[in-house]
């Protein structure tokens, strides 16, 4: 799996200053595939996907579907949807970020 920043474009001002166009996410909607699970103590978002995915940089699929911003962590005694269907949501990531 690649990062989900090589798909980020680097733009420069007119003064020759270097940024980055945005990343933009899809949405995810819940599916029949999805797992529901309640985190163990310690877990994390990285260490979900590589569990469920095999693949720690996919942590905002798991992210993005559960409306967890700004951290790695999982809230304690909640519900988390695992999306099931990575390969649709890679693909609409991709043509997002054409």
């Amino acid at each position: 799996m690649s990062s989900r920043y090589s798909k980020t474009k680097i733009k420069r001002d007119q003064s020759g200053i270097r940024g980055y166009n945005t990343t933009y996410y899809p949405d995810i909607p819940i599916r029949n595939e999805d797992t529901f699970i309640y985190p163990r103590f310690g877990e994390r978002l990285d260490t979900l996907a590589y569990k469920f995915y095999g693949d720690v940089t996919l942590w905002w699929v798991i992210a993005k579907a559960n409306g967890i911003r700004g951290k790695l962590d999982v809230p304690k005694d909640t519900e988390i949807r695992i999306p099931g269907n990575i390969p649709q949501v890679l693909e609409d990531f991709d043509n997002l970020n054409k």
